[in-house]
Order: structure tokens, then C-alpha cells, then sequence
């Protein structure tokens, strides 16, 4: 084990690692998972160095409607359900200038899939978005989104994506990843996209210029193995396109979803998962995707604090408000002040770092912030 990170930490390249090698870190436990945490912390300081960066950010989620029918996810309701709602181009709008309001620099746009979806609603919610707050950056719609649009619209996915880069895509959301394992996605959602369209939607969106997130949820079935198998692919697709800015690791949040309840996944992950996942992405992605980021929403306080110190350096978004995770069963809130992400990242002896979505500017961290809401539940 020493051998292997030894070669890492000397070349601050993850790529040096064999697929066997890769898989025996996978596997640490006791001395060899904390070997791995040092080694990967440091390898975190020698590529990012103390900056623990946020982006000041909004969710909008523009509709819980959706007929995918995902065994993890329990935001999804039926068009018929008492608690459906769907946001016109003009609401998403006026979301996002509220968010400009409170000093948000982005806004994260997804939604369920629900039958009958306009053609065109996503490219007109860009418009409107961008012609409420032209500056406002749009994070918005993920890989499976993209194949729903190219179904509605009979356009290829290239000319797609280039209509919503011109009417105002800036990044798109690397989720809809789950595990890249089709056998596992079958078990977690057997009408979602297959590994080879979100790859080829991700790279295509590369080619046009649209840079993306990426994303791993486990703590459900998965194994060792996929978290592997998944982070090589990364590593391949970002040696092709150089279009990933970040990779997230997601935590199963279980407490009210299907897939638990029918006793197809495991109840999240261990602590010693949370870490090992951040642990093994630092390490495996280093001179790679350099930037690795917690969420909070799914980890808590203590975890997330944890796992800034086993090679994570991005606590994410201030969200404002979050509504995927929570429905499933998680506590730790919907949203994260500014002050409390400088107190947070303070408190581990980091530096606090306010960026953009594409890590490209950071701003001056301790400029007062504009006003932002008390709390989610007053938002509107």
C-alpha cells in the first residue's frame, strides 16, 4: 500500500496506478484506509493547496413530475399527486433573479421528466434565465435531460447542445451518472439512460465547448469494483476532452426510497466508505480532475468536515434550497450561508474561497456578501 501511494505522491499522477493497484486502495481497511486518507490529503495540498472553495448558488428545480420511475429517488411524484407542480420558463426566471439578489454567481436548473414536456422548454428556460440575470451563470440539466430533449425535439445531440449553448448552457451537471455499471443501473432505474448514452451526451457536450460536473453515487449495491471501474472511465473521458471541472461523489441517501424498502441496497455508506470514496477519487484523479467536492447536503457537518481532510477541497454550493436529498431522508438542511462555509472551512485551518462554477475566479472571500434569505423556508 505504501508503495502504491508513494508512486502517486512522487508523481501527483494518478495514472501511474495500475487497474489491480487501484482496486487493492479500494480495499483498504484499518492502518491501510488511514495510509490512504494521509496520503491523499496530501496530495490534495501539493495540487490545490489550504483553498477550500463554495460557489454561491441557487437549486431550481423546475418540476417533481417525472415518469422515469428511479428506486432511489423519492422527489418524483405522479402528475395526479396533491404536491406536483411545474415551473414555467418565466417562474425559473424570476428564481434566478431573486438568486442575483442574494449574490449568487450560478443557478442549477433540473428537473423530473414529466410526459408532454414542451419541445423547446429547456432552451426557453435558458432565455429566460439569462434574460432575467445576464450574468448569471446556467449549471443547468443533466445527461439524462439531454436524451429526453433529443427525444422530444428529433434533433442530434450535437445540434442540441449547441442551440442550448446559444441560448445560454454555460456547464451541465454530470449526474444522472449513478454507477456506470448498466447491470447495477438496470436494479436502480431500468428506464434511465444506459452508461454509453451519458458518456456519449458528456463527451459530446465536451466537444461543443460545455464543461461539465462528474458525479458517483454509492452506499447502495455497488462494489468496491464499480467505484474503480467508474473512476478510470473519468479518467479516460477527461483525458479526451479535458471537459470535467470537479467530481462529486454522492452518498445514497436511503431513509425513504424503494430501492431500500424492497431490500435491493444497503442503508448508505459507512463512514469509512465516505472517506475511502474521497480518499480513492483524490488519489486515482490526481492530474486529472484536481478538484474534488464534498455534498454536504448528504454528509453532515462532522462527515463533510471529514472528508476535507481525506483530500476533498470544494464544499460545493450554498444551494438555497435543495429539495432531492431532503425528500429522501437527509438532515443536514437546504441551505448553507456563506459565513457558516468561511466558519466551516476556518475551522479546519483552510483558507475559504468564494469561485465560480468553472474554478476560474475566485472572489474575495471576505467582501461583505449581499443580503441573503434567513432561511430556505422563506424562499419563494
Amino acid at each position: 500500500m505504501r508503495s502504491l501511494l508513494e508512486k502517486v505522491l512522487a508523481s501527483l499522477d494518478g495514472g501511474v496506478l495500475t487497474h489491480e493497484e487501484c482496486v487493492r486502495l479500494a480495499r483498504a481497511q484499518g492502518v491501510d484506509l488511514f495510509g490512504l486518507v494521509v496520503a491523499a490529503n496530501e496530495i490534495r495540498r501539493r495540487l490545490t493547496g489550504d483553498v477550500i472553495s463554495y460557489v454561491v448558488t441557487r437549486n431550481i428545480n423546475f418540476t417533481n413530475v417525472c415518469f422515469v420511475g428511479c428506486k432511489f429517488c423519492a422527489f418524483s411524484v405522479s402528475p395526479r399527486d396533491e404536491t406536483a407542480y411545474f415551473l414555467t420558463p418565466e417562474q425559473v426566471g424570476e428564481k434566478s433573479r431573486q438568486a442575483a439578489s442574494w449574490g449568487a454567481t450560478e443557478v442549477c436548473i433540473q428537473g423530473g421528466l414529466p410526459r408532454n414536456l414542451p419541445a423547446f422548454y429547456y432552451r426557453d428556460v435558458l432565455r429566460a434565465v439569462k434574460s432575467a440575470t445576464p450574468r448569471m451563470h446556467a449549471h443547468a440539466f443533466s445527461p439524462m435531460e439531454m436524451v429526453y430533449g433529443v427525444e422530444l425535439t428529433g434533433m442530434p445531440i450535437r445540434d442540441y447542445l449547441l442551440m442550448l449553448k446559444a441560448n445560454g448552457l454555460d456547464t451541465l451537471p454530470g449526474t444522472a451518472a449513478e454507477i456506470l455499471d448498466d447491470t447495477v443501473r438496470l436494479v436502480l432505474s431500468r428506464n434511465k439512460l444506459t452508461t454509453a448514452q451519458w458518456c456519449e451526451v458528456i463527451e459530446t457536450a465536451h466537444q461543443c465547448g460545455i464543461r461539465s460536473t462528474s458525479t458517483m453515487m454509492y452506499g447502495h449495491r455497488e462494489t468496491t469494483d464499480h467505484w474503480v471501474n467508474q473512476l478510470l472511465l473519468l479518467r479516460s473521458i477527461q483525458s479526451r476532452t479535458g471537459g470535467f471541472t470537479e467530481f462529486v461523489p454522492l452518498g445514497f441517501i436511503h431513509d425513504n426510497t424503494l430501492l431500500f424498502e424492497q431490500g435491493l441496497a444497503r442503508s448508505g455508506g459507512t463512514l469509512e466508505e465516505h472517506l475511502k470514496v474521497h480518499a480513492l477519487a483524490r488519489v486515482m484523479l490526481a492530474g486529472s480532475i484536481n478538484h474534488i467536492q464534498v455534498s454536504w447536503v448528504k454528509l453532515g457537518r462532522e462527515v463533510s468536515q471529514l472528508c476535507m481532510l481525506a483530500g476533498a477541497d470544494d464544499y460545493g454550493g450554498t444551494l438555497f434550497e435543495e429539495n432531492i436529498s431532503r425528500l429522501a431522508g437527509a438532515t443536514a438542511g437546504q441551505y448553507v450561508s456563506v459565513d457558516e462555509f468561511q466558519e466551516r472551512i476556518r475551522e479546519l485551518g483552510r483558507i475559504p474561497a468564494q469561485r465560480n462554477t468553472t474554478y476560474t475566479h475566485y472572489f474575495n472571500s471576505d467582501a461583505p456578501v449581499a443580503t441573503e434569505p434567513v432561511a430556505a423556508g422563506s424562499i419563494t
